[in-house]
This record gives C-alpha cells, structure tokens and sequence, in this order.
C-alpha cells in the first residue's frame, strides 16, 4: 500500500510536545531503585518517571507489535495498561509473540499478557477489554486513556482507531509490518496528520495480504514494537522529537530505516463520525454458505471422493503462495497464486470448460479470485467458505494450520 506523502507543515513536525500526563505521586523507595535508570537521565528524571506513573496507554492487540509493546510498556513503569484483544493464544504466534508461551496455548491472549506483564512489575494496573473493538465500542474504551497505541494488522480496525483517536483529540501510535517491513509514525489530528492523511483510501479488499497470509519476520516485532513504545514514553514526558508528521519505514533485510514526511491534507473531509469500516474497507463476508457461490469443507470433500470414482468433474484451484501449499494443502488441489488471476497471466492454467473451486487460507483470496474470474467470463465457480482452515477443522483434523 503506497502511501500519500504530502511535505509536512512545519507545525506538524514540532521540535518538543507539551508532556501528555502531569507528574503522580512520587516514587518511593522501591520504585526509585526499579526505575533509577530512568531517573538519571536528565531529560526523564523523577518528574519524566512520575508522569509514566500516572500515564494511561491502551494497546490495541497483543499480538506481534502488542507483545513487546506491552513488555515494555509495563518495564518503564506506565501506570495503567490496557489490553484490547478477543484472541486466544494459537501455537503458530509464539514465532513472534513473545508475552506468550507454549503453556498458554488455547488461553486468552488477555490473560496470558496480563500474567506477563504482571510478573514483570507487579506495581502496573492492568485493564482487559476482552471484546472485538468497532464503531459501537471504540469511543467508549478510548476515552479514559492518554494515549492508544495500535498494533492491529487489518485495515479496517486502523482506520477505527484513527478516527476514534480524531473524535477524542487523542494521540495514537501506529505501527504495522509485514514480511521484512515495517513502519512506524504517530497521528493527532489536532496536533498533525492523521491516519487518512497517509493512506486516504483502504486497498481493495486482499490486495494486501495479512501477516498470517503473507508472513513476518518474527524479530521485525520488536524492532517496530520498542520504536511504538519510545515515541509513547516521549508523548507521556514531553521528551524529544515526537514522530508526528513523520513515518519511519525499516527494511530488515537491508538493516535501514529511512524517514517519509507526511503533512496534513488541506482539501480532506473533516473526520465527525464513525462508520461501518468493514464496509469501508470492502471486507467481504466469507463464512455464508447459502448465496451460491460457496461451498462448505463437507461439501468440497464429498464432491472430491465423487471426482475420485468418476461421478464429478470440476477443478479445485488454490490461490495461496507456495509457501502456504508447502505448509498444507487439500488433496487434487492445483496451486495458481491469485496475482497471476488477477492480472490475467494465469488464467490459461484454469480451464473454461470444467467447474471450478477456488480455495485460499480463510476465503478472502479465493472471493476475490472468484469475482475476478466472473468478470473473465467463467460461469460455474465458486469458493470454499472459510478456506483451508476449514478443511483443516472439519475435514483433515490432523494436518498443520498457519
């Protein structure tokens, strides 16, 4: 997704922010010493330290950038942290999350976090908010924090975070990666660009794949995870160069960061309301089974065992990458990546006179893989609902997911 570059007013790019938390109590003894290294530094001090003490950050996702985010969040002493999440821990996260272990496997990724977190500093208050955060929640969740930090890896729910952050006046830390990229900026409408002020418009629905479809470089978490909690500890202190009209891009391949300034868009519709942002972002719905252009995991498997004796003929097209069929595949499958339908050069690798069945992880590929392939004139296709996943639940039980 490329992003809008616009030169950042000089307004949008201030050399200090006001601290965003007036001082606490003063530490005692205890904290004195867990925090010394802290309140050494000129520019933190005790005054800096008590300000994280009586800070508020909420962390959207404690997932690959929430893990270390959260870690050191709870390290430099924020006073309270809350969690918004309603995944449980899967063994195919612990490449990356590292607030979570093997025994929390099938746990909420709340308690897991909080157990961490607290067994790091027990002095954090830590809030879980074990709901799916959307238009009719958002608001209410931000309001009693300073400060948001978003790790979601959907767009939809970046956008909600944005324009909450907008609506409250609150700052928010973003952060994204995918593969060997990351970024890494902070949005205050009142204060700089938001959001939207970088990417105006969602990418069509599957034109970017998710971490679990594209993969991550698991230590690329921390990389953008600990830079997400540097420019919130320098928000809450008042500390520094804020990243505000800047987003900081790092290869981890090439080992370099490079910075794009970003201004605010003067001809942009004010931000007033919250929307449907699955509908904005054009998320199509993959679990139906009834609109004729699916076809359930039980259904796929018997209609496989009727091509296998004969009595069917049609055939199953994966749009995953090969990295994903290396994984797992379904059997009789034949892999044709969804770019290559997409842009037409594969469409001599699925046939027009058979049926077809496309399937990818969870079924947002292979919609949009069917849709392209109506337009291309191909009449009797359709998709499996829930994709290999839900072969893999109802079907192989035995074989790996990703």
């Amino acid at each position: 997704m490329t992003p809008t570059v616009r030169p950042a007013a000089s307004e949008t790019r201030p050399g200090a922010l006001p601290p965003l938390v007036d001082p606490g109590e003063p530490l005692d003894r205890a904290e004195v010493e867990r925090y010394s290294r802290h309140v050494i530094i000129p520019e933190v001090g005790e005054m800096g330290q008590r300000r994280l003490k009586n800070a508020k950050v909420l962390v959207i996702g404690a997932g690959g950038l929430g893990s270390p985010a959260l870690l050191y969040l709870a390290a430099a002493g924020v006073g309270t942290i809350g969690i918004v999440d309603d995944d449980v821990v899967d063994l195919s996260n612990l490449q990356r999350q590292v607030i979570h272990t093997v025994g929390d496997v099938g746990r909420r990724k709340l308690d897991s976090a909080k157990e961490s977190i607290e067994a790091l500093n027990p002095l954090i208050n830590v809030v879980l908010h074990p709901v799916h955060l959307d238009s009719s929640n958002a608001l209410e969740l931000f309001a009693p924090y300073d400060v948001v930090l978003d790790g979601a890896d959907n767009f939809a729910t970046r956008y909600l975070v944005n324009d909450a952050a907008a609506l409250l006046g609150k700052p928010y830390v973003w952060g994204s990666i995918l593969r060997f990229d990351g970024q890494v900026s902070v949005f205050w409408d009142k204060h700089g660009p938001n959001y939207r002020d970088l990417y105006p418009e969602p990418p069509a629905a599957g034109m970017v794949p998710s971490c679990g479809e594209g993969g991550v470089f698991g230590m690329l978490c921390a990389s953008v995870g600990a830079m997400m909690v540097t420019e919130a500890v320098k928000l809450i202190t008042g500390i520094g160069t804020s990243l505000l009209g800047r987003l900081l891009v790092f290869d981890a391949l090439s080992a370099r960061w490079r910075e794009i300034g970003i201004g605010k868009d003067p001809a942009a519709d004010p931000i007033t309301e919250l929307v449907d942002y699955e509908v904005f972002c054009g998320v199509a719905p993959t679990s139906r089974t009834d609109d004729g252009e699916t076809i359930d995991a039980l259904a796929l498997a018997r209609r496989l065992a009727a091509r296998d004796s004969g009595q069917d003929d049609f055939e199953l097209i994966d749009v995953r990458e090969p990295g994903e069929y290396a994984i797992v595949s379904i059997p009789g499958a034949k892999l044709v990546p969804l770019a290559g339908i997409l842009s037409g050069s594969a469409l001599e690798d699925v046939p027009r006179e058979r049926s077809i069945i496309l399937h990818c992880k969870s079924g947002g590929r292979s919609a949009q893989a069917l849709a392209a392939l109506k337009l291309a004139g191909y009449g009797d296709a359709v998709h499996l609902a829930g994709g290999i996943l839900q072969w893999v639940r109802d079907v192989e039980p035995n074989k790996p997911t990703y």
